[in-house]
């Protein structure tokens, strides 16, 4: 058992069979752990699908994502910094940063991806290319 001192609480186990699906646009997450969870942070399995520009902001959270299968690239708003995605690398958005999120023409993207504060869980993007998509 895990949790607060003098409290018994049950660990908590989830797979992807009982866990809500996000379709957010361009591509899918499996929002693993959410608020009602009361940990403190999110963490989610996100698919992005092959030769797509997502345009995103965390403007209520703080991100990080680490790559565990595929290729792409995260790029801040003004294409100053470029950090290239594959299996093993993780960047961190510390400052509510507009970025893109570009999946290779090839193959898809997948990330396990944190936030803190954690997400509601039914969160989805709002894809548009005049701006950034935020929540």
């Amino acid at each position: 058992m895990i949790g607060p001192p003098g409290k018994r609480r049950k660990m908590i186990m989830r797979s992807h069979e009982n866990t809500l699906s996000v379709d957010w646009g361009n591509g899918s997450s499996q929002r693993l752990l959410v608020e009602e969870d009361n940990l403190g942070f999110t963490v989610a399995h996100t698919v992005v699908r092959a030769g797509t520009v997502s345009k995103l902001q965390y403007r209520n959270h703080l991100e990080a994502c680490y790559c565990i299968r595929g290729s792409g690239a995260v790029e801040s708003m003004d294409g100053s910094v470029r950090i290239d995605l594959f299996p093993g690398v993780l960047y961190a958005l510390d400052k509510h940063d507009p970025h893109l999120l570009i999946a290779s023409d090839h193959e898809g993207l997948e990330l396990i991806s944190v936030f803190n504060p954690p997400l509601r869980g039914d969160e989805r993007h709002s894809l548009d290319e005049s701006e950034f998509s935020s929540y």
